[in-house]
């Protein structure tokens, strides 16, 4: 699978350039286009194409493209998977993923993070591409040894398996949720790099919905 995005910063999409016979994995919600003759396999739930994750795509004998314009503004970030580290990532941010590609929600080194919970965080593996769907822009943050950062994980998109790692609650009158990171901030160590969204997409939904609401 090749990568190659438009549209970007603001409004990105990713075409997915595939090999005869090829098959990756991606977000039935996000499909916008296919060449002729590409299988799509969606794992509908409740009779929602939006709750559909993942979809199974095939190229036919001739190779193929399919294109894939995620639901919220913003940028594309394509992680290359090389087969010995791993990438911690935002819950639901992933975009498309070769199928060599593996996601672990309850991955063993988020143990000590969430417990036996599962949390805002999904842990990927493998070799491959991984496109990620950021909201708003993408910053890449290079940590050197002993430098330390606290991020809010609502604007967290991906961070490298072997930093270190701390939650905690802003407050302990705030409500709390491991699922959502509200109440929680991350606090990280170097060596090591993170990927930070430059919108909320929590923030996002919730403001949406009390537009709408407002109707």
């Amino acid at each position: 699978m090749q990568v190659r995005t438009r549209h970007t910063p603001a409004f990105g999409v990713a075409r997915l350039q595939l090999a005869p016979g090829e098959t990756v994995h991606a977000d039935y919600a996000a499909l916008l286009a296919t060449s002729y003759g590409i299988l799509v396999e969606p794992k509908i739930r409740g009779g929602s194409r939006h709750r559909s994750r993942p979809t199974t795509l095939t190229a036919p004998a001739e190779g193929g493209w399919v294109d894939l314009a995620p639901s919220v503004p913003g940028d594309l970030y394509v992680l290359e998977l090389d087969g010995m580290s791993g990438w911690c990532v935002s819950r639901n941010s992933g975009l498309a993923a070769a199928v060599t590609v593996r996601v672990e929600p309850q991955w063993p080194g988020f143990r000590a993070l969430f417990g036996t919970e599962v949390g805002f965080l999904e842990h990927v593996s493998g070799a491959g591409p991984l496109v990620l769907a950021s909201c708003g822009a993408v910053d890449l943050v290079t940590l050197e040894a002993g430098e330390l950062i606290t991020v809010e994980p609502g604007y967290l998109l991906a961070y490298s398996d072997f930093m270190q790692a701390r939650l905690r609650a802003v407050s302990q009158s705030m409500h709390q949720s491991v699922r959502t990171g509200e109440g929680l901030m991350l606090d990280f160590a170097g060596p090591g790099q993170l990927l930070t969204q430059t919108r909320n997409p929590r923030a996002l939904a919730e403001w949406l919905t009390s537009t709408s609401n407002g109707r």
